[in-house]
Order: structure tokens, then C-alpha cells, then sequence
């Protein structure tokens, strides 16, 4: 449990503050005393004038901050206290006035003065266990875990005194959380919600405690046990709090719409619905919301870095740049800000930009000793990853490999992401022996983390090391493993299969997934395989059927899109609809050059050469080692009657393929691409020939 969790959740506890009025004379006079010694009689109009004093110098100390008032309203206090000594009101002022001021340590033993006086009272624990509250919340010292556990012993009475409280067994739920023991938290917040089942504090404090202990499902159940016509606006948007966190964009939209109408002026829950169609991809609603809330709250930094995301998405990359810098003095210190900056220069192929400002935050984020919090880690780690995707893009693999390695030495799920980017740097360069070697290394390193060992199977079988790579792969399997740890090598498998062109394997360890898919992201990925694997097959009308199915499940997925969309384009029918599958994919992930690429190649088979052109030279300065740009951009050439540009394309082409992969190197392209840039030759020869005549 969070620092920050701790501060807030014990602010926002019911605890009674000082009265802020005058009490008339009655009030003092009816505090009466519990009291088993005898004691002097009270002096009531004593008491209260200097009781009135009292309060009088107390607030000049607060609104002024002058000590001498302080010291004044102590002193009246103390009189007054003279006049009537068990006055519970004065004690309880007296005692809150020491905390005002600072005076922590008098606060504290004039409440376990009244405890002494009065063991088993309740309303003098209740005074000792809201000092020691008040004051764990405030301090940030070793004396703090001291003052938690005096805490926690008053409420611990407390709860023995008022088995039936339902605001003890709470706050004492909340100082065992604290404490980090989850096991004491959760019986609190059960005998809580045996005495109100229908409380609003109760759901939320025991759904805060499993989600803090990272069992979002488990927090989704108690939220939504509550019936939906009673829950409140606290509810529903802590549910779609869970909702995000579990990647159930859906539900966690209509979460925060439901709270919405139960609060609609709240921009707290606008914001959360704002994020959550964002997340969605859902980017008009998102922008409409976002804009509405910096209409409304101009000085709102985080809202415009959102709509500058959003825009990016959009390709409106000067906007979101304009929109970042009406940011920036809001925020002059956002890493997310300057992360996003980097983003956008990254789109506009601006790699000098966007490296500068990711380096500067890898700067600006190192430790010298390498330790980090949970949070400095994730900021790093994904400063880095963005690095390493960049200098890829820009073909520079050792500083790629040089920012992954630094991912890797993050530790914990660092180290698989770290091996699997200086993996990808070189196959992207084509690099297979370098690519087998880290592989290898992640492997040793990480000898059981089933996705790193299938990794590592997977680069044997493209690197010829076919039955070493199958068997490894399948010694993944066994009894003791999960379903889940199942179907993903099954998966994994049956990609292998696929690219060893063993169709009839590959199928069956679809099958073998396809009966371990339980949920329907799971179904999803066995119908797009199968797609796919009817498509290397050559069996269309199948592979529609798959892909059609895949689509039902997740519309908005770009890569069943892409791969869908090409198919159609490739074979040049339904070109309109190819076209819109396309654009979609690329709506959604506008910089992947694999989806541009697709995009300039139905932009080809429809005849608008320019928009072909545009689109197929970005997806070059994405993937500039794939081969199949290159050659379509040899066909648009020859098309478009440049020959020089289609021979030095399809030479570039058949260059790439020399390093590529046996099993991305289909003979029958190969062939194609030769044939074409032979005919090229000779077209020029004779242009060339007839020129110089």
C-alpha cells in the first residue's frame, strides 16, 4: 500500500474537528463527568469566559500564525480547565489546540491523560486514537510507524468498546492496511459489512483493499454486488477505475457514464470517462470531452496532454504540438508532457527531435546507485523502450541494443522486455546470429519464463534449427501448467508451423489452443490464426470466414484489419471496402509501417498513384529492411513510368530478401521481384539506347 494512499484515505476520515462557534454557557456546563474520584465543583462562568478566550486567541494563531497567541490560547485553556477540570470539551479542545500549533508532543499525553483517568471510556480512546490519527498523517518521520501502531492499539479498544460501530471497525481497516497487513484489514471491513451491509464506505474500503493488492476482479465483484439503481457516483467510478485496470474499456466507459448522470457536474468523473474513451480509441467523443474540460478549467495541464495524444492519433501533429506548448507553463516539469513532445516529433520523422528529448528523460531519470521506485521504473522503462523503437526505425541498431540493454537491467518484467527489444533491433537488421545469441542469453537468464523460452524457440526454428526449436517449445508443455501457459505455447507452435509451411501441424495445434480458449480475446487470436493460416494456403473464402469472425469479437483490432484488408488488396477485389479496413488499421496505429504499406498498396490497385507514393515512402522510413515495400514501390515506379526509381527499388528489394529469413522469403516472390527488375533492366536499356540517338 501506497505513501499516498496512507495520507489520503486517513484525511478523508469522519473525525470531529474543534467547534469553530462559541458555545453558549449551557453547552460547557452540560459536559458532564464520568469521573469515579470526587472533584471540585465547577466554576461554569470561569470556565466559559476563558474558554471564550481561548477560542478567540486560537483562531488569531491560525489565521495570522503568531505563537504568542498560541501561547495565549493554551494558557485560557488551561484556566478554564482550572475552573472545570473535567470538562471532556476542554480536554478534547486543549488537546486538539496542542496539535494545531505543533505541539505534538503535549497533544499526545494530554489525550493519554484522559486515558489514564478513564480506561475503559469511550470518548477519551476516541480523543487518544484521533491525536494519534491526526498525527500519523502529518508526519513523515521514524516516529511515524511508532505512532501507527499506537493507533492502531486505540482502535483496537475502540472496537472492543464499540463491537457495533461500523465507523471503528473501518478505521481501524484502514490502519491495518497501512500497516500492510491485508489479512486484519479485510476482517475489519467484513464485521463492518456484517453490521451495514449497505454501506457506501464499507464497499469502497474493502474493494480499495484487494484492488491495492492487485486482484482488480476481486474489488469488480464487491462493487458490482451492489445493485446498480443503488449504487452512488463513488461506486461507479471506482468500479470503472477497476474496469481501466483490467483493460475492459466497454465497462468501464459505462461505468463512468451511469456515475455521470448520477453526477453530472463532476469534472473529476468527466475526466476518468474522457481517459477511458481514449483508451478506447474512441477519440472524438474523447476530444469533444477533453476540450469541454479545458474550456471549463484552462489551467488544466493533464487534460491538454491529452488532447495533444489525441490529436497525434489524428495526425494532426501541428495541432497536438500547439496544444503541448499552451501546456508547458502549466507544466513545466511533466515528463508525460515532454514524452508526449517526443511522440509527435517521432510521427513527423523528426528522430534528431524526439531522440534528444527521450534522452534527456533517460538522463533525467538515471540513478546513480540503479535503484528506483515501482514508478521511476515504469517512467524509465518506457522512456527507453520508446528510445529503442526509435533508433530501430532510424536503422541504428547498436543504440537501439544500447537502450534495451539499459531496460534489462531495470530487473523484474524489465529483463524480458529489455531482451525481447535487443532481440527485434536485430532481426530488424537482419543480424540472425546476433538476434540467436541474445535470445540464447534472455533464455539462460530467464530459464523459467515460458514467453522468453518460446522466444528463443522461435529464433532456432527461423534460423534453421528446426527440431531443436520444436522441441524446445514443446517441453514447455506439461501437467503442472496452466491453461492459459498451455494455450500460449500452442499458439506459439502452431506460428511455427505456419512459417515452416507445415500447414497440417499448425492446424492442429490451432485446435489444441482453440480448446483451451475460454474468453473471447483468446477465441479472437485462435480465428485470426486460422485466418492466416488459411491465407498462406491460399484458401480465401476460409480465411474471410476467420478473419469475419475474428472481427465480430474486437472491430476496432488494427492488426486483423491490416491483415484482412491486404488480402483483399493483393488479389485487387473489393478494393472500397480493402481500403476502409485499411485506413482504419492505420486511424489506430498511424505510425506502423507494415499497416502504411498496406495503405500506399490499395492506393495502388485503385490507380491514385500519389497517395500510393506518399504512404509507401513513410512505410519505408519505418521498415526500410522489409522487401516487400521496396517492390511495391519498384511496381508504382514502373507504373508511373520512372524506371530508374523501379530498378533501384526492386534492387533494394531483392537485396533485403538475400538477408531476410527462409521462411520470409517466399522462392515464388523472390522469382517475381527478380523477373520484374530483369524487364526494368532491359526497358531502360532501350530508353536509354533510343536517348542517345
Amino acid at each position: 500500500m501506497t505513501l499516498f494512499w496512507r495520507a489520503s484515505s486517513l484525511r478523508s476520515l469522519r473525525m470531529l474537528p474543534v467547534a469553530v462557534l462559541l458555545f453558549a454557557a449551557h453547552t460547557i456546563m452540560a459536559a458532564t463527568s464520568i469521573a469515579t474520584q470526587p472533584s471540585q465543583t465547577p466554576d461554569h462562568a470561569a470556565s466559559y469566559y476563558h474558554y471564550g478566550l481561548a477560542h478567540l486567541y486560537e483562531e488569531m494563531a491560525v489565521n495570522a500564525g503568531r505563537s504568542d497567541y498560541a501561547a495565549q490560547a493554551v494558557e485560557q485553556y488551561k484556566l478554564a480547565l482550572d475552573a472545570d477540570p473535567d470538562s471532556r470539551l476542554l480536554q478534547d479542545g486543549l488537546a486538539d489546540l496542542y496539535f494545531k500549533i505543533g505541539r505534538i508532543r503535549e497533544a499526545v499525553i494530554a489525550a493519554q491523560d484522559q486515558v489514564a483517568k478513564y480506561p475503559n471510556d469511550i470518548e477519551a480512546h476516541e480523543l487518544l486514537g484521533k491525536v494519534y490519527l491526526r498525527s500519523l498523517g502529518d508526519m513523515q518521520s521514524p516516529q511515524s510507524g511508532q505512532m501507527l501502531q499506537l493507533a492502531i492499539a486505540e482502535y483496537e479498544k475502540l472496537a472492543q468498546l464499540k463491537p457495533n460501530d461500523v465507523e471503528t471497525h473501518l478505521l481501524l481497516g484502514q490502519l491495518y492496511g497501512v500497516d500492510h497487513d491485508s489479512t486484519k484489514a479485510e476482517a475489519q471491513f467484513k464485521a463492518a459489512q456484517k453490521i451495514d451491509a449497505d454501506s457506501e464506505d464499507v464497499v469502497l474500503n474493502l474493494a480499495r483493499l484487494y484492488s491495492d493488492q492487485g486482484d482488480m476482479q476481486r474489488s469488480v465483484e464487491v462493487l458490482s454486488g451492489v445493485p446498480v439503481d443503488d449504487r452512488t457516483a463513488r461506486i461507479e467510478v471506482a468500479l470503472a477505475a477497476d474496469y481501466d485496470q483490467l483493460k475492459k474499456s466497454k465497462d468501464a466507459i459505462a461505468a463512468y457514464r451511469r456515475a455521470m448522470d448520477l453526477d453530472p457536474d463532476n469534472l473529476d468523473i468527466e475526466r476518468g470517462l474522457a481517459n477511458a474513451l481514449l483508451n478506447a480509441g474512441q477519440l472524438d467523443e474523447s476530444q469533444k470531452l477533453f476540450t469541454q474540460i479545458v474550456t471549463a478549467e484552462p489551467q488544466d495541464a493533464q487534460s491538454q496532454i491529452h488532447l495533444s495524444e489525441i490529436q497525434r492519433q489524428q495526425g494532426h501533429y501541428d495541432e497536438a504540438l500547439a496544444t503541448l506548448e499552451k501546456a508547458k507553463p502549466l507544466a513545466p516539469d511533466s515528463l508525460e508532457l515532454s514524452y508526449n513532445e517526443a511522440l509527435i516529433y517521432d510521427s513527423l520523422g523528426r528522430y534528431d527531435d524526439a531522440t534528444k528529448l527521450l534522452m534527456k528523460l533517460v538522463a533525467g531519470s538515471a540513478h546513480a546507485d540503479g535503484k528506483y521506485s515501482d514508478q521511476e521504473k515504469a517512467n524509465r522503462g518506457i522512456f527507453l523502450e520508446r528510445l529503442g523503437i526509435i533508433y530501430r526505425e532510424e536503422n541504428k541498431t547498436p543504440e537501439a541494443v544500447t537502450a534495451y540493454k539499459q531496460m534489462v537491467e531495470l530487473g523484474g518484467d524489465y529483463v524480458r522486455s529489455g531482451y525481447q527489444g535487443q532481440v527485434d533491433a536485430y532481426r530488424d537488421a537482419h543480424q540472425w546470429k546476433e538476434a540467436t545469441a541474445v535470445a540464447a542469453e534472455a533464455a539462460t537468464a530467464l530459464p523459467k519464463d515460458r514467453s522468453v523460452q518460446l522466444m528463443y524457440a522461435g529464433q532456432l526454428t527461423d534460423t534453421g534449427k528446426v527440431d531443436e526449436g520444436i522441441a524446445l517449445a514443446k517441453a514447455q508443455l506439461s501437467d503442472k501448467s496452466s491453461a492459459s501457459d498451455q494455450r500460449d505455447v500452442h499458439f506459439a507452435l502452431a506460428q511455427m508451423y505456419t512459417r515452416l509451411k507445415r500447414f497440417p501441424e499448425a492446424a492442429s495445434e490451432l485446435d489444441s489452443a482453440s480448446a483451451l480458449a475460454t474468453k473471447p480475446d483468446q477465441t479472437l487470436y485462435v480465428d485470426f490464426l486460422r485466418g492466416a493460416l488459411a491465407d498462406r494456403q491460399k484458401n480465401y473464402d476460409e480465411a474471410e470466414v476467420q478473419f469475419r469472425k475474428a472481427l465480430a469479437i474486437d472491430p476496432q483490432n488494427p492488426t486483423i484489419l491490416n491483415y484482412y484488408g491486404y488480402m483483399l488488396a493483393d488479389r485487387g477485389v473489393r478494393l472500397p471496402e480493402a481500403l476502409k479496413m485499411i485506413q482504419k488499421a492505420v486511424d489506430l496505429d498511424p505510425q506502423n509501417g507494415a499497416y502504411l504499406d498496406s495503405l500506399g498498396w490499395v492506393y495502388f490497385k485503385s490507380g491514385q498513384y500519389a497517395l500510393a507514393e506518399a504512404n509507401l515512402l513513410k512505410a519505408t522510413d519505418r521498415i526500410s529492411t522489409d522487401p516487400t515495400v521496396h517492390d511495391h514501390l519498384g511496381e508504382l515506379y514502373e507504373k508511373t513510368g520512372q524506371l530508374k526509381l523501379a530498378v533501384a527499388q526492386w534492387q533494394r528489394s531483392m537485396a533485403e530478401y538475400a538477408h531476410s529469413l527462409p521462411a520470409d522469403a517466399d522462392p515464388s516472390d523472390i522469382a517475381k521481384v527478380q523477373h520484374r527488375l530483369e524487364n526494368a533492366r532491359v526497358k531502360l536499356a532501350k530508353v536509354t539506347t533510343t536517348s542517345s540517338k
